[in-house]
């Protein structure tokens, strides 16, 4: 990477889980090119790693994210069409489906304001635990902008059609005990319990049956998108695949036996 220091995205694996850190405190956690270019990275690896069973995204000081800080973009010269679109489908938008498309469960872990691009990635992670002093908002209408990095896609799924455009058009802060009650996190925890309650989950999810969590992650975020029939032959084909694994077959084998399943991840 050029441009970026390690220590701007920390990066640890624990007892199977991946932790991503953004660790730029003193702007928020703005992201730059730089780093979301390193969080895909390390997503990608995540994926391909099968000592990785889960991911956690989060980030050190009062912001989770704060937006895209496009100080850390290379200089641009001259606009011509079709210029922002691409830096949005190189940047923003690939920084989104590198969360979605992940071969493993990703947790957000929001220890403060994720505005922007910082909230749909938020949004974009399989599970969300906020701490208290959380805060998403949809900040693109105060710039006079159009939400991008998926912001019209997740949304909606989340919270409808209506509630959606509400937070659109008004970019008003939504705190986390608000977010918790439209959906768009599944548990609030005091500040102070965000790291250790990331770490329960995560470690549930990596001692689970990770081939057979990552299908029901991807039959879920298709379903969205397609018809029933489409759904319903879906569903069936990965089940079919994930007969094959060794996990499905432990599972089946200590339901029988009457003990508790010991899963690899395979």
């Amino acid at each position: 990477m050029t441009g970026i220091t390690e220590d701007e995205v920390l990066h640890r694996i624990e007892n199977g889980v991946a932790w991503i850190t953004l660790n730029r405190p003193e702007a928020m956690n703005a992201v730059t090119w730089d780093q979301r270019e390193r969080v895909i990275a390390l997503l990608a690896e995540a994926s391909a790693d099968p000592a990785v069973r889960a991911v956690v995204v989060t980030a050190t000081g009062k912001g989770f994210c704060a937006g895209a800080d496009l100080r850390g973009s290379a200089p641009a010269g001259e606009r011509v069409a079709g210029d922002v679109a691409r830096m949005i489908r190189l940047g923003a938008q690939r920084l989104i489906t590198a969360v979605l498309d992940c071969e493993k469960p990703v947790l957000a872990a929001v220890n403060g304001t994720a505005a922007g691009i910082g909230a749909h990635l938020a949004l974009a992670c399989d599970l969300v635990i906020a701490a208290e002093p959380a805060r998403f908002i949809e900040v693109f209408v105060r710039r006079g902008l159009v939400p991008d990095g998926g912001g019209a896609y997740l949304l909606p799924r989340l919270v409808g059609p209506q509630k959606a455009k509400e937070l659109m058009f008004f970019g008003d802060a939504v705190p986390a005990a608000e977010a918790e009650r439209l959906g768009l996190v599944n548990r609030v925890v005091p500040a102070e319990e965000l790291e250790a309650s990331a770490r329960e989950w995560a470690e549930r999810l990596a001692q689970g049956p990770t081939r057979a969590l990552v299908m029901t992650k991807q039959l879920v975020n298709a379903s969205l998108d397609g018809d029933r029939a489409a759904a319903l032959a879906a569903e069936a084909t990965a089940q079919e695949i994930n007969m094959t694994t060794a996990d499905a077959n432990e599972g089946v084998a200590s339901f029988v036996e009457r003990r508790t399943p010991k899963y690899l991840g395979r």
